[in-house]
């Protein structure tokens, strides 16, 4: 591991450190800031020390009562602040888009230190402004659910629904729901099934336009896992630590799915392509075999949340449905009650930025920004909840990562309206480098 390599990992998992993380835990509910690490380059110091294990065990800065003496031994012991400092450093000096990735990642680091030392009060809270600019590249703003909301009235009448206004709606939607969810016990069968159908789209509307070096890699070996009592919907675990008896790596994933989660069979399916194929579990893979063929640098083995990375990484895969059936548009999909899953699923992002506003923007309480979700957004009762709660006042997640699904969605589904599938689809998939939500327009041309 190269010395920029090193400063890089120390800075990456320092920060996940402190939030209580732990990149090498096969499951969810044990990671957090650092999303993967595939390489097999040892673990640095900041993941190793001995001082780290207990603050990870304690929950890092977001636990109830964060342990402040064990969060200073480490922050002490890892050089930490000099390490981001070095990050910053290194990131002013290189040219080009991986300059420019490098910086924002930087940034985006820096304001998750300062939440971490508003946390435990020894700063003033940090912007609201700054968090959501370092994590989208762009200023918050709330969502606006009208054309969807329009769209979808107009399947869910297509369908012989009784609605006849936006008021009817929910009603309506709750009903369909109903008619079409999916029995927990029928999840792994389902599944399954729905990675065989995006496996052939995607051969057949993704491949041509990507390098042939990635043909063979396998895009969606995932295992579905259900956990009960999670305050999410689900957990896609890149793991990409396994290897071949010829040593070569296996690409796999697991997928834990809430239990309790209320989905219908149309919204199951946009899932798996959002989660699997070609959302993901393919990019990943992609960036894991670009890795090996170094074409992309150490940093995009360690893949890193609440970053302009991630927000892109979400707009791919909530646009992965229609880049599988080749069409640009929702309208354009070869079924109706897909069109209005999708519809649903998109909504359900936008609640997510929209949660972030009313919550850090606009100081509502959670109670009257859950029912906005519910009405407004058609969500679930339970996603109401979660959203408002558990992620929207997350003192990280709700700041800098509600707002990253919008703003990523967003901008993939834009330039793929108004670029060739050629120019698109190879940027967004890391074949031109290691992109983000500001660099990816550059590296479109």
């Amino acid at each position: 591991m190269t010395t920029f390599d090193k400063t890089i990992a120390n800075a990456i998992l320092g920060i996940d450190t402190i939030w209580g993380g732990d990149v090498m835990n096969p499951s969810g509910t044990g990671r957090f800031i650092a999303d993967s690490w595939f390489s097999d380059q040892p673990l640095p110091l900041a993941y190793t020390h001995p001082t780290a294990d207990p603050v990870r065990q304690s929950g890092g800065v977001s636990a109830k009562q964060p342990d402040k003496e064990a969060f200073d031994r480490y922050v002490e012991a890892v050089t930490l602040p000099a390490t981001l400092s070095g990050f910053k450093a290194i990131a002013a000096e290189e040219q080009g888009r991986r300059g420019v990735y490098l910086r924002g990642l930087a940034e985006c680091l820096d304001v998750m230190w300062d939440l971490a030392l508003e946390l435990i009060g020894r700063r003033e809270p940090v912007p609201y402004e700054r968090c959501v600019i370092a994590s989208t590249g762009s200023r918050p703003e709330p969502s606006n659910p009208a054309p969807k909301r329009e769209l979808l009235l107009e399947r869910l009448k297509e369908c012989r629904y009784e609605v006849s206004s936006q008021e009817e709606l929910l009603n309506a939607v709750d009903k369909w729901r109903g008619e079409r969810v999916v029995p927990s016990a029928s999840i792994p069968a389902l599944a399954s099934a729905f990675i065989a159908e995006f496996n052939a789209l995607t051969t057949r509307n993704l491949m041509p336009y990507l390098p042939s070096t990635l043909a063979g890699i396998p895009r969606s070996n995932i295992r579905f896992m259900p956990i009960r009592d999670a305050w999410f919907s689900g957990s896609m675990n890149y793991l990409g630590r396994g290897r071949t008896a010829e040593g070569k790596p296996e690409f796999e994933a697991t997928y834990e799915i809430n239990a309790s989660l209320q989905i219908s069979v149309p919204e199951f399916q946009q899932l798996i392509s959002h989660e699997v194929e070609p959302g993901h579990v393919t990019t990943f893979a992609f960036l894991q075999a670009l890795y090996g063929e170094g074409k992309i640098g150490f940093e995009g083995t360690v893949q890193t949340m609440n970053t302009r990375a991630a927000a892109l990484s979400e707009g791919i895969a909530n646009n992965a449905i229609l880049m599988a059936n080749g069409v640009k548009e929702i309208e354009e999909l070869p079924d109706r009650d897909l069109q209005i899953g999708v519809l649903l699923a998109l909504l359900q992002d936008d609640a997510k930025n929209q949660s972030s506003y009313l919550t850090w923007k606009e100081g509502w309480p959670q109670e009257k920004v859950a029912a906005t979700l519910r009405n407004d957004f058609l969500v679930s009762a339970e996603r109401a909840d979660k959203l408002s709660g558990a992620w929207g006042r997350h003192p990280l997640l709700g700041r800098m990562y509600l707002p990253a699904y919008r703003a990523g969605t967003e901008l993939v589904a834009e330039l793929r309206r108004n670029h060739s599938p050629k120019d698109v689809l190879p940027a967004l998939y890391g074949c031109t480098g290691l992109e983000d939500v500001v660099t990816i327009r550059e590296a479109v041309g």
